[in-house]
């Protein structure tokens, strides 16, 4: 990459007595950078979901909106692969804050535009730039864990970042009735959060660094005497795009299996909150605000489930990250089967089984992020953690917007359903060909 997007250079080491004090302010001010700007891209991603059933009574189809969410799962698949591995050669600070600036502008033109609303063509082609603007999100940011927090600290670190993505995809429930309720349309869904999104864009230029070194620091692993086994001789090289992808990430045959993992961990996720405004009000017999809140409890559920994961797996399993996995795993089929089967009329069953669902599926979503991460050197975090998302979006997220649409417009709720835990199932099997594999970190 050419320009402001390039690494930031190098500069000369502070003075030995200012290093840990910096160090100290700056690791929480670019984590406060990376948590609420990822945060931010989810208030102009998944706002579609929420406008499905007044799309629908428009005229438009389960299966014909189904697609339209297929197109930012599709462009947001490549794009967390392609853009992650410009994001390794590139300056998080500017990068992460394009891709949510042209997100924000995207969704502006959904709730300001009627012709977009009114067209299937339009709506796809839209959704589709949306989905190639937030694949610029994740990398940046993973590039940012490797780079400030350590090996040993990681899994901890990786699952409190993680939660911004449930507070982002949580409150953006509340905001669209709070939207509505200012702006008297439903379109508000879309530019509401847009407006916020701006800000989070700036917020993420003012507080987002590069590297230490390019704020006169010492690389992490020598600032915390962590050095991770990677048989890398020089941590800080930049690597080629050739060098990231086939010496380091497309030849690593547990980066392959974790990512089809994704594939049917992605399809559960999307295919319960995707739909779950539009199931609950036809099955269940919710309105549309009270779907609503149920969508943000499933999403706010995911943050202690989150936090526990992590934790578990760095200090009861010692770095392995797929038993914990497979275990919530286990969880949350049990938890979609009770929301499958729970009758209408219940509807404190029916959020005691969202919210379970909600505890259980971040956590492996936030394993395989961060599994990627452990298993290359820093400077390829972001292609390996993109070919997971690729497998995860173009695999299980467009099966789940697309294919679950016409499922169940064909074969009704029960089939939909039925995929759901066949995806349980495969997700455990391909989890479980990477048990023993975990991070040996070991002394300079």
């Amino acid at each position: 990459m050419i320009g402001i997007f390039k690494p930031a250079p190098h500069i000369e080491r502070l003075p030995a007595d200012q290093i840990d004090a910096e160090y100290k302010k700056l690791r929480l001010q670019v984590f406060a950078g990376i948590f609420i700007g990822y945060a931010g891209y989810y208030l102009v991603r998944k706002n579609f979901a929420l406008a499905i059933p007044y799309l629908q009574q428009q005229g438009f189809s389960k299966g014909e909106l189904g697609v339209v969410l297929s197109a930012l799962s599709i462009a947001y698949g490549i794009s967390k692969f392609v853009m992650g591995n410009v994001s390794d050669r590139s300056n998080p600070r500017y990068f992460m804050a394009a891709g949510l600036l042209l997100s924000a502008a995207v969704s502006l033109m959904y709730g300001i535009i009627p012709a977009v609303t009114a067209s299937i063509p339009l709506m796809f082609v839209l959704m589709f730039a949306n989905g190639w603007f937030q694949g610029m999100g994740w990398p940046p940011s993973g590039r940012t864990m490797t780079h400030w927090f350590s090996v040993t600290e990681r899994g901890t670190k990786v699952a409190i970042w993680n939660v911004a993505h449930n507070i982002g995809g949580g409150i953006i429930a509340p905001l669209a009735s709070l939207g509505i309720a200012i702006f008297a349309t439903w379109k508000s869904i879309f530019f509401f959060p847009a407006m916020i999104a701006i800000l989070v864009a700036i917020f993420i230029l003012l507080t987002l660094r590069d590297t230490p070194q390019s704020c006169g620091l010492p690389p992490i692993e020598e600032y915390r005497n962590d050095y991770p086994n990677d048989n890398v001789e020089d941590r800080e090289t930049e690597l080629t795009a050739k060098e990231i992808l086939f010496k380091y990430v497309l030849n690593n045959k547990y980066v392959w299996y974790i990512a089809l993992a994704n594939v049917f961990v992605y399809l559960i996720r999307y295919g319960v909150v995707d739909w779950a405004p539009t199931y609950l009000t036809e099955v269940k017999g919710f309105t549309h605000d009270s779907s609503r809140w149920s969508y943000f409890l499933y999403e706010y559920a995911g943050i202690p489930g989150t936090l526990l994961c992590g934790w578990l797996s760095d200090k009861l399993f010692k770095g392995r990250r797929a038993p914990i996995g497979i275990i919530y795993m286990i969880g949350v089929a049990a938890a979609v089967l009770i929301y499958w089967l729970n009758p209408a009329g219940n509807p404190m069953i029916d959020n005691i089984a969202l919210i379970m669902i909600g505890f259980l599926i971040y956590g492996p979503v936030m394993l395989i992020g961060l599994f990627a991460l452990d298993l290359v050197p820093k400077k390829a975090a972001g292609t390996a953690a993109g070919l997971t998302g690729l497998f995860g979006y173009l695999g299980g997220s467009v099966i789940a917007n697309a294919a679950m649409g016409y499922v169940v417009d064909f074969f009704g709720w029960n089939g939909g359903f039925v995929m759901l835990l066949l995806s349980c199932a495969l997700a455990i099997f391909f989890l479980a060909l990477t048990w023993n594999v975990g991070k040996k970190p070991k002394t300079a």
